[in-house]
């Protein structure tokens, strides 16, 4: 039986080369199918992984209040059209919960943004106006799950004392101090001089935007540097025990209703945000998305596999004489159909090994075009190898059946 099929498979290779512009066609267009469905899977899986970085990133087992709360699924639109109009959390609020929300396995950090696309200066250089200013309190940091790269992080002393320090993300040390070490230079915010004590350790950029471009500095410096008696502030809680979470999250917004002063029967007036939460909604689009991948990939191959029947139907009646003469020979239905399904399934692995290459190229170049991790979609690889055997049994039964089907003496006399 193994011979058998060895003699077929080199049958397939003879009549390729014989029919060379017939099998590159036949074979691109099983290429281009695979290559749809593998180059979609690959760009969603890395826009899955860069979803899940940016969690990660984000910090594991963190909730927060905020004026609004985020809704990745409802989107931007959804944000600006909204009914209800929350007042701010004032610094007053933060530093009320600050103060009343005591827990052993949780951490509080404050935090708010004063001003966005800032220009900064050096003695020497100035930059785009493009960076994050953040006042941020002594627990910013660990709560974030941010770490210095370089340098030290802020004590309690720097932020209580309003120290003129500063914490710089990677872009600004790139953009204004190039490979020279910028610890214990000066920048200029706003007219205000600091001294960098700290760079930040690099980020991945995440659904976020970019987490290299902020310049951390204290609190209440920020407040009043920026006049901002009245901003919109940010309370972040880290918990360090992931079963006491819930818990800890209904003592937080206990706590935060009573300074909100809000009524048992009343609503919440700000935002909940919990990492908990927010994972699932990366998991409700990363699942669209491979669906929605999916569907264009398999649109894709079912047109290729009825191309590639009708092709393999055009090559049986071509080579009708040939049947025939096989045939008279005592080639049985059982050979002449087996030869023809397997010179189908060598060229559809053919073009579905060209297909996976060239949809990872171009899973590749989308990614970084987008600015996502590359990653090898070893899931979409394996399905895309089963496609290849389906699409060769769709499209080459009916046409080997067809010529099995063949008089061999009504063949001998075809023209």
């Amino acid at each position: 039986m193994f011979k058998i099929i060895y003699e077929n498979i080199l049958i397939a290779f003879e009549s390729i080369k014989s029919q060379k512009v017939r099998a590159a066609i036949t074979l691109l267009i099983i290429a281009f199918g695979i290559m749809a469905l593998v180059g979609t899977l690959t760009v969603v899986k890395g826009i899955d992984t860069n979803f899940s970085s940016g969690l990660k990133s984000l910090g594991s087992n963190k909730f927060s209040f905020r004026r609004y709360e985020n809704n990745l699924l409802k989107g931007r639109r959804h944000s600006r059209n909204r009914k209800k109009i929350n007042p701010p959390i004032t610094y007053r609020n933060a530093i009320d919960f600050k103060n009343k929300f005591k827990d052993e396995n949780a951490m509080v950090s404050l935090s708010f943004v004063p001003a966005r696309n800032t220009e900064i200066k050096s003695l020497e250089k100035k930059s785009d106006p493009k960076y994050t200013i953040v006042g941020v309190d002594e627990n910013y940091l660990p709560v974030n799950a941010y770490e210095v790269e370089n340098g030290r992080a802020f004590s309690f002393k720097d932020i209580n004392n309003n120290k003129h320090f500063a914490i710089i993300g990677k872009d600004l040390q790139k953009e204004l101090f190039d490979k020279t070490n910028p610890l214990k230079k000066e920048i200029i915010i706003n007219g205000n001089r600091f001294v960098i004590i700290g760079i930040l350790k690099p980020k991945q950029s995440t659904f976020a935007g970019s987490q290299n471009n902020q310049i951390l500095i204290p609190l209440n410096l920020a407040r009043s540097i920026f006049n901002n008696s009245f901003g919109n502030y940010t309370v972040n809680v880290s918990v360090t025990d992931k079963d006491k979470y819930d818990q800890a999250v209904a003592k937080a917004v206990a706590i935060m209703r009573n300074i909100r002063r809000l009524k048992p029967s009343q609503a919440n007036n700000f935002g909940i945000n919990r990492s908990d939460r927010l994972a699932a909604e990366l998991k409700k689009v990363s699942q669209s998305l491979t669906i929605f991948a999916f569907i264009i990939g398999l649109i894709t191959i079912l047109g290729s596999s009825i191309a590639l029947m009708n092709i393999m139907l055009v090559s049986v009646t071509e080579r009708t004489r040939e049947i025939g003469v096989r045939k008279a020979l005592g080639a049985n239905r059982i050979l002449v159909m087996l030869q023809f399904f397997i010179e189908t399934l060598v060229i559809t692995f053919l073009g579905g090994i060209v297909g996976i290459i060239f949809g990872l190229l171009i899973g590749f170049v989308v990614s970084r075009l987008m600015k996502v991790p590359f990653a090898m979609p070893w899931n979409a690889i394996g399905v895309a190898f089963f496609v290849i055997f389906v699409v060769a049994i769709i499209s080459g039964l009916y046409p080997a059946y067809k010529a099995s089907k063949l008089d061999p003496i009504q063949a001998l006399r075809y023209e």
